[in-house]
């Protein structure tokens, strides 16, 4: 049989600044991150290869799960179950190079692209609002839960409209421009811990956290300002400013949400806090994955950090 095979790609994506501080209503900045893509595609006939039947079961259950909330008559975005199951039945999977557990959006993209595929009535990319922004996001986030068990949606959200966004709080979302790439020294990279992370576990530890006063306030008043305007001074093009504040940022990671941290990395990262050469901070979850960093001069980082896999993801 032939199926109608989905042309369009899902991006992964990097939440630039704002993890863990957006679940706590800070800003966020998120970019699409063209390195990696997944689509949906239909298996040839006689392919039982691993990454097939990882796939397929991971939407079976996925399936199973949208299909409980359509039960209730809870599931928000209008999803056509029954096609979706019929197209499983006929080979269906997530032909996706987006690495799970790496902070870059695998789920997101998965999502992204059954809600493309699978909703009525869908919001359209190129015509949608800042008032459908929320809804949407609102709609992917209960969708995404499924993988995460609490999700915000922004991942499924900026691998939907593969756009930059900045998060001013829950409830105003955008695209941005961002800064023009430039020639220089100063870069922003990633660094492979080679090995995943889980982000319900380190997620559910924060929520927790969360619960105790002090450390409540503490991220409000030393990790969130500096967190913020971050921001502000990365869309400027404030350099200076920008690394000021990022040194606060990576030094509260650093001496507060260490399960979060690899612990062959925690040297590095305090390398970093200590010569100023480069700052490190959490790329998604962490707690493996990528991570992230700054520096106003990548060949000196570098140097630091040879013993590790680096990419540029942007330079200025």
């Amino acid at each position: 049989m032939k199926h109608h095979q989905d042309e369009q790609t899902y991006h992964s994506k990097i939440l630039l600044f704002g993890e863990y501080s957006i679940i706590q209503n800070s800003m966020g900045l998120s970019i699409p991150y063209h390195s990696y893509k997944g689509k949906l595609a239909f298996a040839p006939t006689g392919d039982n290869s691993l990454k097939v039947r990882h796939s397929r079961a991971q939407l079976r259950a996925f399936l199973k799960y949208l299909k409980q909330l359509q039960k209730e008559d809870a599931l928000q975005a209008d999803i056509d179950t029954r096609q979706m199951e019929k197209d499983l039945k006929e080979g269906l999977y997530f032909d996706s190079d987006i690495p799970q557990g790496f902070g870059v959006g695998s789920s997101g993209a998965l999502v992204a692209a059954i809600y493309s595929r699978y909703a009525r009535n869908k919001y359209e990319r190129e015509k949608i609002t800042s008032a459908d922004i929320l809804k949407l996001k609102e709609a992917l986030a209960q969708m995404e839960s499924f993988f995460h068990g609490k999700s915000s949606g922004i991942d499924p959200l900026i691998c939907y409209l593969d756009l930059p966004l900045l998060i001013q709080s829950k409830d105003n979302i955008g695209t941005v421009t961002l800064p023009a790439t430039k020639e220089g020294k100063g870069a922003i990279f990633l660094i492979d811990t080679g090995r995943p992370g889980r982000t319900q576990p380190l997620v559910q530890w924060f929520l927790e956290k969360c619960k105790q006063q002090d450390f409540l306030t503490l991220f409000h008043e030393h990790y969130i300002p500096f967190n913020d305007q971050c921001i502000r001074d990365f869309l400027k093009g404030e350099t200076k400013n920008l690394f000021v504040n990022l040194y606060h940022v990576s030094k509260f990671l650093f001496e507060n949400l260490e399960p979060m941290i690899p612990k062959l990395f925690r040297k590095s990262w305090q390398k970093g806090l200590e010569t100023g050469a480069y700052y490190l901070k959490l790329c998604g979850s962490g707690g493996g994955g990528f991570l992230l960093g700054f520096t106003q001069n990548i060949d000196v980082a570098r140097e630091y950090l040879r013993d590790h896999q680096i990419k540029i993801i942007h330079t200025f």
